[in-house]
């Protein structure tokens, strides 16, 4: 499994995406401001994400 890196972006949890902001020892801090559809959601606007949870969709090296 591919760890996260700041800038990247990740999908998890039935398709909820956003870029990580921070990657800590066991998961990351992702902003989810990045979805289009994220004001319909009314979710909180950072999350946290166990680095077992989630998917790398974006790489930010590329």
């Amino acid at each position: 499994m591919k760890k996260a890196q700041i800038g990247d972006i990740i999908e998890f949890k039935d398709g909820l995406q956003g870029i990580v902001e921070k990657v800590n020892e066991n998961s990351v801090i992702v902003d989810l401001t990045y979805m289009e559809n994220y004001q319909e959601l009314e979710l909180d606007e950072k999350t946290v994400v166990n680095h077992k949870n989630y998917q790398v969709i974006h790489s930010a090296l590329h």
